[in-house]
Formats: C-alpha cells, sequence, structure tokens
C-alpha cells in the first residue's frame, strides 16, 4: 500500500503534480482516484508528455487534461479484481496491448498496480544504444586536453560510465561507442563491458563523422538509441522507447524546452500597423537535446563513410516520407559542453543525486 501511495493523485491536483507521481513511482502511470481510493482514470507518461508538447499549463489541474483526452476517445481504464491470477492479468494485458492494470477490491477501491515488467521480470528491450564520444570537446580545454569530454568525471565515475550504466538499467543489453578523439582512454576504462552487465563494442571514426555518419559503421538492423556522451540525464528511456512505438515513428527526437526573458516590450505589427505589445515576455521553445531513437528504415539513410550530422538526417527523413516525432524530457538534463556546465553537473550531482 505504501508503494501505492506514490502514484495515486486527485482529480483536483496539478498536472505537475501528476508528473512528479509518475517520476516518483517509476510506473510509467499514475492513478486518477477520489477520497474513497476508487479508480477514476489513469494518466501515462504518453499523456502528460504530448500535454508538455501541446503547451498546456503544468498548473492545471488533472481534471481538465482528463476531459480533453477523453473527448478525444481516451478508455476507460481497464481493471481486474484483487484476486486475478498471473496468467490472467498477462492474458488481459496481450489483449489490450497495456504494460499497467489497476487491481481493484469489490468496490472499485484500487489495491495493486499490476506492472508487465515486474510480472516477466526486467525484460531486455529489442534496441541497439550508440554512444557519440568523438568529439574534441574544444570548448573544455585545458580539461580535455589528455582526456576525452565524455570521460571527465562527475562524483565518483566518468560521464560515459554513468551513461552506459543508465542503458543497462533501460534494459540495453548492447552498447557501442563511437570514437575518435583519444579513444584508448574510453576503451581502456570501459573494456569489453562486462563489468557493467553490457556487451560492449567501439566504432572507430578514422575521420570525424559528425553526430549521424558513425551509424552507417554499427551492424544490425535493430532501432538505435543514439546518445551524445556528454549528457548527464535523469531521463526515462523506457518512456521514450514506449512514445516511439506508440507513435508508429521513423525517428523519435528527445526535447527540452528552453526560454529567455526579452528585456523590452515586443511589438505586434500587421503591415505598418501596430496590433499589440508585450511588455518583457518570457520566450520558451523546444531544443535538441542530443538524444535520438533511429529505426531501421532510417538508419539506411545515412550515408557510408562520410559527414553527416542528425539535423542532416531528420530532414532526410522528414523529405522522404517518414515519421519524425518529438519527446520532451521533464527529468534532470545537462549537456556538459563548457567548463561552466561541467562544474553545474557535479554541483547537481551532489545536490541532487540525478540518477534513473
Amino acid at each position: 500500500m505504501r508503494e501505492l501511495e506514490k502514484i495515486v493523485v486527485s482529480p483536483e491536483a496539478t498536472l505537475r503534480s501528476a508528473m512528479v507521481c509518475i517520476d516518483r513511482g517509476a510506473k510509467g502511470i499514475a492513478l486518477v482516484v477520489n477520497g474513497q481510493r476508487c479508480l477514476l482514470a489513469t494518466l501515462t507518461d504518453g499523456d502528460l508528455r504530448r500535454a508538455v508538447l501541446a503547451g498546456l499549463n503544468l498548473d492545471l489541474p488533472v481534471a481538465t487534461l482528463l476531459q480533453e483526452l477523453h473527448s478525444h476517445g481516451k478508455p476507460q481504464p481497464v481493471t481486474l479484481p484483487i484476486d486475478s491470477t498471473r496468467e490472467a492479468i498477462l492474458k488481459a494485458m496481450k489483449a489490450e496491448s497495456i504494460r499497467q492494470i489497476p487491481l481493484v477490491d469489490k468496490d472499485g477501491r484500487v489495491c495493486e498496480l499490476a506492472v508487465l515488467d515486474e510480472l516477466v521480470g526486467d525484460p531486455q528491450v529489442p534496441i541497439h544504444a550508440v554512444v557519440m564520444a568523438g568529439g574534441f570537446g574544444k570548448r573544455l580545454m585545458p580539461l580535455t586536453a589528455d582526456t576525452p569530454k565524455p570521460m571527465l568525471r562527475v562524483g565518483d565515475e566518468p560521464l560515459i560510465q554513468r551513461l552506459v550504466q543508465q542503458l543497462k538499467r533501460a534494459g540495453i543489453s548492447k552498447v557501442d561507442i563511437s570514437t575518435h578523439y583519444k579513444a584508448e582512454k574510453i576503451s581502456a576504462h570501459l573494456g569489453n563491458g562486462s563489468a557493467f552487465g553490457v556487451d560492449l563494442g567501439y566504432v572507430a571514426e578514422r575521420l570525424p563523422l559528425g553526430t549521424a555518419g558513425g551509424l552507417s559503421l554499427v551492424s544490425g538492423d535493430q532501432p538505435l538509441l543514439v546518445v551524445n556522451g556528454d549528457i548527464l540525464t535523469a531521463l526515462d528511456f523506457r518512456a521514450m522507447f514506449s512514445f516511439h512505438f506508440e507513435h508508429s515513428a521513423e525517428m523519435t527526437v528527445a526535447v527540452r524546452e528552453y526560454g529567455f526573458d526579452v528585456p523590452y516590450g515586443v511589438v505586434e505589427t500587421n503591415g505598418v500597423n501596430v496590433t499589440g505589445i508585450t511588455e518583457k515576455p518570457t520566450v520558451k521553445f523546444f531544443v535538441n537535446a542530443g538524444i535520438y531513437l533511429v529505426s531501421p528504415a532510417a538508419r539506411r539513410l545515412v550515408p557510408s563513410n562520410q559527414r553527416f550530422d542528425m539535423p542532416q538526417l531528420i530532414d532526410l527523413v522528414i523529405r522522404t516520407g517518414g515519421k519524425v516525432i518529438s519527446f520532451p524530457i521533464w527529468e534532470y538534463w545537462l549537456d556538459i559542453g563548457r567548463p561552466e556546465d561541467y562544474e553545474r553537473a557535479k554541483e547537481d550531482l551532489q545536490r541532487l543525486g540525478v540518477a534513473r
């Protein structure tokens, strides 16, 4: 029951608190209940990330989003009796193509949450990860004079080791490291990955191939999770996988909301006419977070042995009729590109823990 407390919210709770609930519970879902703990609805991780992309005010009540979702055909949640057998639960999950089912008593009160991963063990996902670790890290000089940027220590471990361990926890068993600058420092530390529970290989770029060109050197035909090797994040990779497959995407691009304050009044015009003015607004937009999920069809578009960057691949997938979607990161995320970012990463790790 104590674990259940982490994932229940009331209809009056804010969307922001529902996000915290999903992160805290790590089940990919929040259960919306009334005062008697009777189940009213469910909110999935994907429901909330789509709300973020739609620009919905996160201080609105959960009930507002639920009303919107139900108006667009979101079905009532599937439930089962608390005494349901494991076989019955798995059968219902397969029939409904869902990964979580609330278990209720005879009065409809939620007693437990059945989760597919917990019923069948922690399954490996059919995804191959590639960590892009070949950059020179010039903006971090002199820290990177003798050390490749992904090998900089954050806490007691190199940044890239933290990332490999995170990928392992997300169910990924095969990881390739794309290397160029001081590649031997990375391979000497990580080895074949056995110490971290993964099959670790190396893709050596004889010449720098950009942020996507190295994918042409990766063998196999699985979807690729591509992660820049200089990122510290608490992103829920499993949630990103589910989002990608749910939307039948060719590519998924992780994005992060970024805003800045305009120090002037912004004047809106139509020809010579002033139609409005906004005093010192905050402008918000989504930026590329350096994490991608690439389908086999999309990765086949990467040219062999030539420099090619992710924005070029995204444009090419779109031009050839492929579906590219965005996945908003609300968890901790930091691109360690400058000395001040590196110092912040070390402080954040000590203060916040920054783990997933």
